[in-house]
């Protein structure tokens, strides 16, 4: 590895720039969704790191969580999300985002999702989760992220004032002091053109990250290639706090065949009878939970790890084959349709399942109004921490988060929009002290080294010598990741491992700050619960809500 060169230089006049009022990076349901309640109002840019049908929103399967039965209740459903969280939920922010939900659906409906009705009414069809106490899960069959998806996309591209950008992904943040206070501010953001090949500047007056979680930086996962904590590294590189990076949700039932990418077993089959058995077909949920197959997914994950390493088995098995064919069919189409590339007919035999890494509860610390500790920039969906999980997400929440956190941050910026000084002008990314690589072979080899340690030291189960372990090797690794990044031009690889590394760290170090088992992360050198709980909140260095002294006048 070569010695690192200096930091880029700085120029006035960027070769390609873009001047917008909000600026959205990433474009699943939570981006998406502001950018339909700005429309009309301004100027907004959407960015999409890849395809835009590439997110983790469209391979959504089981549902939104909501209060929508007569049965069901408000209280029923924060009461079911705090027992989830472990004790660590923030109640406010369960309490806002549940007396939400049902708005948030009928703006969903409004907007022309197909929700599954049922066969005999002109009502939703609602089914249950683990977790639940009530059948309150929203869906469209077994693909309401891509039907949710199908719909934000469609509407967006024909919103007013919206411009949608593919193959576009951020790399960094821009920051300026606030002329209004003594406080730094988000003018914008540097972007790759994956289309170009080129770094351009996109100024805004509000920047809002929707990137999604981090699921990428573990071996295997449940996750589009996407999911590589781009918003949560960038937020920390410029100031802002993280917090609970250590609660990493692994979903129990993941499709298992050595040619199949990871593809999730919704839980919605669980949810409707569907038994977990061992390879010999007898069933070991009850020994670990009363609910059976419908406890908590940390209970559900943990219960299949300890059983695979306890009897050296590969995988284990999910059985639906005693609901009729004619029910599987009409609920779990894309789940059938997908085992049955593989040669498994799950109407006549079980699926084999693993564990696989599948939602970030913790992020980017931020308000009721989805705002960070970064002047004008916004945190929405997994890529934040708003407080609603705890230490363990409660099946459906997600994308109810999203929604109603999206519309909240929308309104904020609304209101704000107009008394904002617009930016500065901002440096032009330089590379004229780079080179094009050689040596593309040291990204493939870090990139693989990381989710191999991450999967094999910060999994499931946890001790301190395993995340000792890891601290030192990502320590290594950053270290030859950001030498890499001075010499070379960048690539969407290197930006994606130099935010994977990010990510990697903040995990490891929120880790070993809990010293307990709660929720998601279980420890075998702490097995027992603290009675205090208490959020593991990271402090960067550069600390955005500290106030700053500016000895240049602000023009």
């Amino acid at each position: 590895m070569k010695k690192a060169k200096p930091s880029r230089k700085t120029l006035a006049h960027p070769s390609q720039t873009h001047n917008v009022d909000v600026l959205v990076i990433g474009s699943g349901a939570a981006g998406l969704t502001l950018a339909l309640n700005l429309a009309g109002h301004c100027k907004v840019a959407v960015l999409s790191k890849g395809n835009l049908r590439a997110g983790s929103t469209w391979y959504a399967q089981g549902g939104i969580a909501a209060v929508l039965d007569n049965n069901d209740s408000v209280e029923s459903h924060v009461k079911d999300t705090l027992v989830a969280g472990a004790g660590l939920c923030h109640e406010d922010a369960v309490d806002f985002t549940v007396r939400n939900s049902k708005s948030a659906i009928e703006w969903l409906i409004n907007l022309g999702v197909n929700f599954t009705r049922n066969e005999d009414s002109e009502n939703y069809h609602l089914t249950r989760e683990g977790g639940h106490s009530h059948r309150r899960i929203i869906h469209s069959a077994d693909a309401t992220g891509k039907a949710v998806h199908t719909t934000l996309l469609e509407s967006a591209q024909v919103a007013k004032g919206v411009e949608l950008f593919e193959n576009y992904i951020a790399l960094d943040l821009i920051r300026q002091p606030d002329p209004n206070s003594k406080r730094l501010r988000c003018t914008g953001a540097y972007v790759f053109n994956r289309h170009q090949d080129r770094v351009e500047l996109f100024n805004a007056k509000a920047v809002v990250l929707a990137t999604g979680g981090a699921s990428k930086v573990y071996l295997y996962t449940s996750n589009p290639d996407s999911a590589t904590g781009d918003g949560i590294a960038m937020a920390w590189r410029a100031g802002c706090r993280v917090a609970n990076m250590e609660f990493n949700q692994f979903h129990p039932t993941c499709l298992y065949h050595p040619k199949a990418k990871t593809f999730l077993i919704t839980e919605a089959l669980r949810g409707e009878g569907a038994k977990l058995r061992l390879p010999d077909g007898s069933q070991f949920m009850h020994n670990f939970h009363s609910l059976g197959e419908l406890a908590p997914r940390d209970v559900v994950a943990r219960a299949i790890d300890h059983e695979m390493k306890r009897l050296g088995s590969d995988c284990l098995y999910l059985d639906i084959s005693h609901r009729t064919p004619e029910f599987i069919e009409s609920h779990f189409p894309t789940v059938r349709e997908k085992c049955l590339e593989f040669g498994i007919d799950i109407t006549k035999e079980p699926i084999p399942v693993v564990p696989a890494a599948h939602y970030t509860c913790g992020g980017v610390v931020v308000n009721n109004k989805g705002q960070t500790d970064l002047l004008n920039l916004y945190a929405i969906g997994e890529t934040s921490f708003t407080g609603l999980h705890g230490a363990n997400r409660m099946a459906s929440n997600s994308l109810l988060e999203c929604i109603v956190y999206a519309r909240s941050a929308s309104e904020s910026i609304l209101a704000t929009l107009n008394n904002i000084a617009p930016p500065q002008a901002s440096p032009q990314w330089d590379e004229s002290r780079v080179t094009n690589s050689d040596e593309d072979v040291v990204i493939s080899h870090n990139w693989d080294e990381l989710r191999r340690f991450m999967w094999d030291y910060v999994g499931i189960v946890r001790t301190h010598k395993r995340l000792e372990r890891a601290t030192h090797r990502i320590k290594l690794l950053q270290k030859e990741i950001n030498d890499y990044y001075s010499n070379y031009k960048v690539s969407n690889d290197l930006i994606e491992l130099r935010n994977l590394a990010v990510a990697a760290e903040l995990i490891i170090r929120s880790a070993i700050q809990r010293r307990e088992s709660r929720g998601l992360h279980y420890s075998l050198d702490y097995p027992e619960l603290s009675p205090i709980a208490q959020d593991t909140i990271l402090v960067p260095m550069n600390y955005a809500a500290q106030n700053i002294i500016v000895h240049a006048p602000i023009q």
